[in-house]
């Protein structure tokens, strides 16, 4: 399964529907083959016969924070651990589905989980910046001149270090979005 697969779910369909299920007796038989060899052939058909729980679990999962190509690209990177791993704790052909089907299941969850953490802590951010920004522009109406680190800190509430994190980040982006300009306006002045 390549990342372009995974990029055009109709065919990752279309593929999942065509594999023949395993026998429990093929299934033993490649469980076997994976302990004494790891990584080859019998490793890949054990994965590949995961593709249909790989799309199902990340179908449904569609719509909570993270594209269902990147939770499918999860799952299959899961499911190649989860197969080497019950092959080599000795696991039986009919749990190996379930095993597998948990363990992918877990790893979306937990991407899941750290884009929303993510998202909220971007979200955070922004408020705290656009805070930040209110307050320095006031004070600087307010006193007539640029506010220290320790008046906005006492105006907002918030600790020296909070206000020191923020502003570093502010005025980070604001270098770099001042350079971007003066970059174009330097290529318009070339032509």
């Amino acid at each position: 399964m390549t990342a372009r697969d995974l990029d055009a779910p109709e065919i990752l369909v279309a593929q999942a529907r065509a594999l023949p299920p395993l026998s429990e007796r093929q299934t033993a038989d490649l469980l076997a083959e994976v302990r004494e060899h790891g990584k080859g052939p019998a490793l890949d058909q054990l994965v590949e016969h995961q593709l249909a729980t790989i799309l199902d679990l990340a179908a449904a999962r569609r719509g909570k924070g993270v594209e269902v190509g990147d939770l499918a690209q999860e799952a299959a990177i899961a499911s190649v651990v989860a197969v080497v791993e019950y092959a080599t704790r000795g696991g039986l052909a009919p749990g190996l589905d379930a095993f597998v089907s948990k363990l992918m299941a877990s790893h979306m969850d937990d991407m899941i989980e750290l884009a929303a953490l993510d998202r909220a802590s971007a979200e955070a951010f922004i408020r705290d910046a656009q805070t930040y920004e209110l307050a320095e522009v006031r004070m600087r109406h307010e006193l007539g001149r640029e506010a220290t680190a320790i008046e906005l800190a006492a105006q907002l509430g918030w600790p020296d270090e909070r206000v020191a994190i923020v502003a570093g980040m502010l005025n980070e982006a604001r270098s770099r979005y001042d350079s971007e300009i003066v970059e174009y306006l330097d290529d318009i002045d070339e032509d």
